[in-house]
């Protein structure tokens, strides 16, 4: 079966027969040769290049069709990540028996053991002082994807306040925290027969795309479960910006650091594999208080249900999908940094998840760290030397950005191409001083808008609308109204609408409580909103001061701020 459609074929001809390197003729004949396996794994080394202009280019061919997601191969594709996830618990496992034996305070099997738990000491210390007392108050929320009760299309905020809450027997014990809320009192309209409150061991294995050639385990909890695990996980966030560590805005943050230590090599970045799925269950219970373990572990699923294999018993302590798994990690590893000595030295060091930014004279004493806690550095994707660092999306080579385009899935529609020939002028507008047509990849811009309607095609607009519209520094299709408000013609999507006639009126009232749109609310499907096609029309581009702000709310019901 042919992969890639004729057209996208022209695209990359005319992208690699600009760049015209060797890894551009490379990806050239693959492309041609539908081999994806080969295109997800090429790899480059940036210490091998001299000069950020000749790497960007080979970095962005090469990376084009990386993350691309081909639903023909998920069947395959889960099964190895199934396959991969067990491999992982197993060496989490090891993980567990080593840090069990240091709880129980041995027996300790050399010196370096033990001084190595002196360090590991320290990041107890900090883990204390960061996360303080226990909140008072659990002020849960929903989240936008599935739970173990709600799947497919019925996970809006009203469907799961209308279904049977699903919880752990542990978690029961802090359900008066959720007996109160507009979301329980709900639930006494519920239909005959339906019981209150479902009780099940655990969590749900399930995956979503990785790469091209991968698929990601993650879990979905039980409602009642991820309601607190997202109020606990709120409260972590907040705790760990007191300390410098924002896991809100911080991505900003590191791809300056990022950007930082590509030019001066003053900063390393650190990324490692599969980490939220190897924390490790015993490593948390060595490192956190006893009160806020208490709580992590009344909240967190002991099990996971896999098909065709049942329950297992989880050797992590939470996997991606639990709603604190994110801050907690984020938490142990800047414990870790920290205890490395990371927080003394002036230029200090960052985390947000599993990317990692250290001081470089440190960073092979956190390597070690996390070794010894159990975790696998990500060769691929860990800078400590050379030109190139990269962390958060952003990626630099000596101080210049070189972040690729990645094509997520396979060009068939407007929007898509519109956002491949978006994607493409960026890496030009990166460093142009003048015209596209003066640029490197002008012919495969061109050819990426070949295939979109003529009318779609002319609605041209500023990067900052993102794919609404195809981006250009002319012949936008503007109006302007009597209040002063500037409109641009673009391309945009249309969010499918469920009315509230759909629900009871304890639920629609409930719902409004959460602050729920009035006009209705949008179905999900894998943790986005459902698009039930696309149409010209017109947004706010710009206007008087006082405008502003309606603006931005306009654009951001896109998805664009």
């Amino acid at each position: 079966m042919t992969i890639f459609c004729q057209q996208l074929v022209k695209v990359a001809d005319a992208l690699c027969t600009a760049v015209g390197t060797d890894v551009a003729k490379t990806v050239q004949k693959m492309v041609r040769a539908d081999d994806i396996q080969g295109l997800a794994k090429l790899k480059l080394d940036p210490s091998s290049y001299d000069n950020a202009e000749s790497f960007k280019w080979d970095y962005a061919v090469a990376s084009l069709f990386r993350k691309l997601d081909l639903p023909g191969a998920k069947d395959q594709h889960e099964l190895e990540a199934q396959e991969a996830w067990f491999v992982t618990e197993r060496k989490v496992c090891l993980t567990n028996a080593q840090f069990s034996r240091y709880r129980h305070n041995g027996p300790f099997e050399d010196l370096d053991e033990l001084a190595t738990l002196s360090i590991l000491d320290r990041a107890k210390e900090y883990i204390r002082c960061v996360l303080g007392r226990l909140p008072r108050e659990l002020d849960g929320r929903f989240g936008p994807g599935a739970t173990y009760g709600d799947r497919g299309r019925l996970t809006t905020v009203p469907d799961k306040m209308t279904a049977s809450p699903t919880i752990t027997r542990s978690a029961r014990a802090l359900l008066p925290f959720v007996e109160g809320t507009a979301w329980f009192r709900a639930l006494d309209d519920r239909p005959q027969g339906q019981p209150y409150v479902s009780e099940v061991r655990g969590c749900r294995f399930t995956t979503v795309p990785k790469d091209a050639t991968k698929r990601r385990a993650i879990a979905i909890e039980p409602s009642v479960n991820v309601y607190l695990q997202l109020a606990v996980g709120s409260y972590m966030k907040r705790r760990l910006s007191l300390h410098g560590i924002d896991l809100i805005h911080g991505q900003q943050k590191h791809q300056e650091m990022a950007r930082v230590g590509s030019l001066t090599g003053c900063y390393a970045t650190i990324d490692l594999s599969c980490a939220s799925d190897t924390v490790a269950a015993e490593l948390v219970r060595y490192l956190l208080p006893a009160e806020w373990l208490d709580l992590l572990e009344t909240l967190r699923s002991p099990f996971i249900e896999i098909s065709r294999k049942g329950w297992v018993r989880l050797e992590k302590f939470s996997s991606m999908g639990n709603g604190f798994t994110f801050e907690l990690e984020s938490l142990i590893f800047a414990s870790l940094a920290y205890a490395a000595g990371c927080g003394e030295h002036e230029l200090g060091f960052s985390v947000f998840g599993d990317d990692i930014i250290v001081p470089t004279d440190f960073a092979t004493e956190v390597l070690r760290l996390l070794s010894f806690c159990g975790f696998e550095t990500n060769d691929r994707k860990t800078f400590i030397s050379g030109p190139f660092r990269e962390s958060c999306g952003g990626d630099y080579f000596l101080g210049v950005r070189v972040t690729p385009h990645y094509l997520k899935e396979l060009p068939h529609e407007p929007q898509h191409w519109i956002s491949l020939a978006n994607g493409i002028r960026r890496l030009a507008d990166e460093d142009r001083n003048g015209p596209l047509s003066l640029n490197l990849p002008f012919t495969a811009w061109l050819r990426c808008l070949d295939p979109i309607p003529a009318h779609i095609r002319r609605l041209r607009g500023p990067i900052w609308l993102g794919d609404l519209v195809v981006h250009d520094d002319r012949g936008w299709q503007t109006d302007c109204d009597h209040n002063g408000t500037q409109w641009i013609r673009t391309y945009r999507p249309v969010h499918e609408k469920l009315k509230w006639h759909h629900w009871k009126p304890s639920v629609v009232f409930a719902s409004a409580l959460y602050g729920l749109d009035s006009t209705g609310v949008s179905p999900r499907r894998g943790g986005t909103e459902v698009v039930s096609g696309y149409k010209v029309d017109k947004v706010p581009l710009w206007g008087l001061v006082d405008h502003v702000p309606v603006v931005k709310r306009y654009v951001r019901g896109y998805g664009l701020a």
